[in-house]
């Protein structure tokens, strides 16, 4: 794996140490992990409709 430095708001990062620490996920790397994939995912379904990529709107 390699490994990326991000700035998340302080509001989203309370969030993820929130569902680490009920259970959700084992540390934080694997729930931003998660959602990356649920991203991916989600635009991958998008294509065979239409090129959905609000984050990427220029």
């Amino acid at each position: 794996m390699e490994r990326v430095t991000l700035r998340i708001p302080k509001q989203q990062i309370e969030e993820v140490e929130r569902m680490v620490d009920t259970g959700e996920f084992p540390n934080r790397s694997e729930a931003i992990r998660s959602a990356v994939r649920d991203m991916i995912n989600e635009q991958t379904e998008g294509r065979d409709h239409e090129s959905r990529r609000p984050w990427a709107k220029v």
